[in-house]
């Protein structure tokens, strides 16, 4: 506490600021002055009076007699001080801290030969980047991690929440930073499970972008899912392109790099996930809008009161004012000039 004894403390603003406690000791403030009246009155009622001519020199007003004064004046102001502290004056100030319960989320993309076909605008591969990074952009408080993956899984940034690290590794990822031909899904599953399993994150999950089956890599796709769900880790999968359909003489001719969804639906159903197809850009930036939505972060925020008390200035005030006034009673003041 600041020092006490400044006369700051009787300033507009200062009082202003206060929240009172006991705001209805202040209404008795008023009376203080109609109890010193009362007491006078009474006290003069019952006093004997010897009338003495005595002429003052100057004007009239020896300061000796203003002296007698200071007794009944630092009694009246010692009271309102008592009631100003009795009412309890408070400084309160709120502050609302926000707090976030982060998810932990893996983007898996596929860096294969194949995602450089050109159904979707530019490439497959640079409209998966793309949304990728306008779905970074939509979160908050969440750490996010990236694997790519051909005929191998590679790690490329771990969970973090530099989002700007983010979009750089996204801008830089191309085909050639795996020349393994092929797609493995599987072992890029379990790299998401790997870097997640110790994770602190109340959410977990994997989103794997992929047009392909799993056709190469240590592990298939149906254990690495399996582990996914023993750690706690959701799964949701997008095939990117369009859909490969049973050829016959009636139906379209489509590229052989066309997408089998069967592989990325049954990784979806076990991964307590959902599975996506996303044919152009227009429904590839929907879907990540849908996932942005289902996993959103859980927040609350938390209102802390800091609850300052000045009431002990006060009363410290009345004290010395009433010490003062003690002080005074055997002294001169209220004794030789007595009426």
């Amino acid at each position: 506490m600041e020092q006490w004894f400044s006369l700051k403390w009787f300033g507009y603003n200062i009082i202003k600021s206060y929240e009172w406690v006991h705001p209805y000791f202040l209404y008795a403030i008023p009376f203080v002055p109609v109890l010193f009246w009362l007491r006078t009155f009474f006290h003069r009622k019952h006093k004997q009076k010897l009338t003495i001519t005595y002429s003052a020199p100057g004007d009239g007003k020896d300061w000796l007699t203003l002296l007698r004064y200071i007794q009944p004046i630092c009694v009246g102001l010692a009271l309102c001080l008592i009631l100003v502290a009795l009412a309890r004056p408070q400084v309160i100030s709120e502050r609302t801290d926000r707090y976030s319960e982060g998810i932990d989320i893996m983007l898996l993309m596929d860096i294969s030969d194949s995602m450089m076909e050109k159904d979707l605008s530019p490439n497959r591969l640079e409209a998966a980047k793309k949304v990728a990074r306008q779905f970074i952009k939509g979160r908050l408080h969440d750490r996010i991690g990236i694997i790519i993956f051909a005929g191998e899984a590679v790690s490329l940034c771990p969970l973090t929440t530099d989002y700007e690290l983010l979009y750089g590794f996204l801008d830089e990822i191309k085909p050639e930073m795996i020349p393994t031909a092929g797609t493995a899904i599987g072992s890029a599953l379990a790299v998401a499970v790997n870097r997640m399993r110790e994770t602190e994150g109340t959410s977990k999950v994997a989103i794997l972008i992929s047009d392909g089956d799993n056709t190469s890599g240590n592990l298939d796709p149906s254990t690495a899912t399996q582990l996914a769900k023993a750690f706690g880790v959701k799964v949701y999968t997008i095939s990117v392109g369009q859909v490969k359909r049973a050829s016959n003489a009636d139906s379209l001719k489509v590229s052989d790099a066309a997408v089998d969804e069967n592989e990325l639906q049954n990784i979806a159903k076990r991964g307590n996930g959902t599975y996506y197809r996303a044919t152009d850009n227009r429904s590839l930036s929907e879907v990540f809008k849908q996932i942005n939505q289902i996993e959103k972060v859980k927040s609350m925020n938390v209102v802390s009161r800091d609850v300052s008390d000045f009431y002990r200035v006060y009363l410290y005030w009345a004290v010395l004012l009433l010490l003062i006034a003690m002080a005074t009673k055997s002294t001169f003041m209220a004794n030789i000039l007595e009426d």
